[in-house]
């Protein structure tokens, strides 16, 4: 790929950033990879994305898609070429309201959408960061607060707008482009640029939100007690855990995210949770969704957080995975370790209706490890952690290789995906075949 930006389209007037502008730094970067293109185009409609795209085919141009967010692969920036940076395309409509029905732009950000929808009653389950952006959860997945109950982001797509690598504007819905739709929802970044989505939205206004400290032992018993409760609990309770060490002691904090405002509701899907062990809880109040994912989340992305990540799904705790995990937040050379409750609703689609496959894993395992040398700890305190994983999801990978895609998208669905892949894109201009 070559790194002349050449002679910019009329219709791109004002809406390219290069390093000579004061801009550039602000748009230059996601939240963990410095980046340094020859230019940032901010589109601001369909046709802007066509035009970019028609000048980094005929320019040479490497092209890299983000939806303004943080992007945690540091694929939505690169050197010397074109980044398409949705960011100022980020309105949020409300369609149908007896339907749910919402349309969102893909430079959305989820802070803007909770926002948007809370005067309607209305809430998507979205990530767990006011700043990512929508079109890199609606194209990946969606695993979010609120996930037992509502399932994946994507799981309630209706309909996506979709400018596709040769500059087309295509709408692809059940009736419409169904394999465009199909690839989008969990493998869309290969096939095209989704500009905007239909989205059904779930009635919530408040939640319960309880924050809990768990001491954990070092063979991870309370760890499996954990996965056991939440697996036995209402699909109103979704969590995340986070380890952390000090010295020979682990401590889970634990969030705990109630779809409901009733405070029976809350006590009964929260109180298992007091039993797994020595848990002390920290805080516990009826909050509206928004504050989740507040407005004061959105910040410019700069490569502040430089760092690697993988992921895995478990679809058991067993000891020997339970062991892993602590020893890997706790080893000599520890990284982060998070695990977040899927199951509940996230079972309810097969696994070929989407190009997210794991319909029967209840735990997604996120391992991130930071400089110096991010890479080699991360890879050494993983492995002991991947024998256990069953498949992976692709928006927690910072090395998307052949080995990553291939757990992301296992058989048949790698198959499909590729498939379609060459089919939308046969030129691989917004990303290598795997």
């Amino acid at each position: 790929m070559t790194s002349t930006l050449g002679t910019l389209p009329a219709a791109l007037a004002g809406k390219v950033v290069t390093p000579g502008d004061r801009r550039y730094q602000a748009l230059r970067s996601t939240y963990t990879t410095v980046g340094s293109p020859a230019a940032v185009v901010r589109p601001e409609s369909p046709g802007d994305v066509a035009a970019a795209l028609r000048h980094a085919r005929e320019t040479g141009l490497r092209v890299a898609v983000r939806s303004g967010g943080h992007g945690l692969s540091g694929s939505g920036t690169n050197d010397g070429g074109l980044v398409i940076d949705l960011g100022a395309m980020h309105r949020v409509e409300v369609v149908d309201r007896a339907s749910r029905l919402v349309r969102i732009e893909a430079g959305a950000r989820w802070a803007q959408v909770a926002q948007a929808l809370a005067p309607h009653g209305l809430a998507i389950s979205s990530g767990d960061h006011g700043n990512v952006g929508v079109g890199g959860i609606a194209t990946g997945g969606g695993v979010g607060w609120l996930v037992r109950q509502y399932g994946l982001t994507i799981d309630h797509i209706r309909a996506v707008e979709v400018v596709l690598p040769d500059g087309t504007l295509v709408r692809a819905d059940a009736d419409n482009e169904p394999e465009l739709l199909w690839v989008i929802r969990g493998a869309g970044a290969g096939a095209g640029i989704a500009v905007a989505f239909e989205i059904e939205a779930m009635e919530l206004s408040d939640i319960g939100y309880v924050q809990l400290a768990a001491a954990v032992d070092p063979a991870g018993d309370t760890l499996r007690r954990w996965a056991q409760a939440v697996r036995e609990a209402p699909r109103e309770l979704s969590t995340t855990v986070t380890l952390a060490s000090h010295g020979t002691s682990t401590t889970a904090f634990i969030t705990a995210v109630v779809a409901s405002d009733s405070p029976a509701v809350i006590r009964d899907a929260v109180e298992p949770l007091l039993r797994i062990g020595d848990v002390t809880a920290q805080e516990a109040h009826v909050a509206p969704y928004t504050a989740l994912v507040p407005t004061q989340h959105l910040h410019a992305n700069n490569g502040q957080m430089a760092s690697a990540t993988t992921n895995g799904l478990l679809t058991e705790m067993t000891p020997d995975a339970a062991r892993a995990l602590v020893t890997a937040s706790a080893g000599p050379r520890p990284i982060l370790v998070q695990l977040r409750s899927l199951g509940g609703a996230t079972h309810d689609p097969t696994p070929s209706a989407t190009a997210f496959a794991h319909r029967h894993q209840n735990t997604l395992v996120i391992g991130s490890a930071f400089p110096p040398n991010s890479r080699g700890a991360l890879a050494a305190a993983w492995a002991p952690i991947a024998p256990h994983t069953d498949g992976a999801y692709v928006n927690f990978e910072s090395a998307p290789d052949k080995n990553a895609f291939a757990r992301a998208y296992p058989g048949p669905t790698g198959t499909r995906v590729t498939g379609l892949w060459q089919r939308y894109d046969p030129d691989s201009l917004l990303r290598p075949q795997p």
